[in-house]
């Protein structure tokens, strides 16, 4: 009987983790010009944004250099 509850709490987290990372929205934006700390960008669904939503901005990663042997 534990081993079912245990799998079943499992199961429970595991779903509830993957529904809260499929809300998080991921938009494509071009940086257009920046002036001082105020940055303007061109957002591909920028019509689900509102004013005052926050936004976590990362940048491009560089390509990364591999060395051969």
């Amino acid at each position: 009987m534990k081993k079912r509850m245990l799998s079943a709490a499992l199961v429970l987290f595991f779903v509830m983790g993957s529904v809260g990372s499929g809300f998080a929205a991921k938009l494509k934006c071009t940086v257009d010009s920046i002036d001082g700390e105020k940055v303007t960008m061109m957002c591909e669904k920028a019509d689900k944004l509102k004013k005052g939503d926050k936004l976590r901005i990362t940048p491009p990663k560089k390509g990364a250099a591999v060395e051969g042997c």
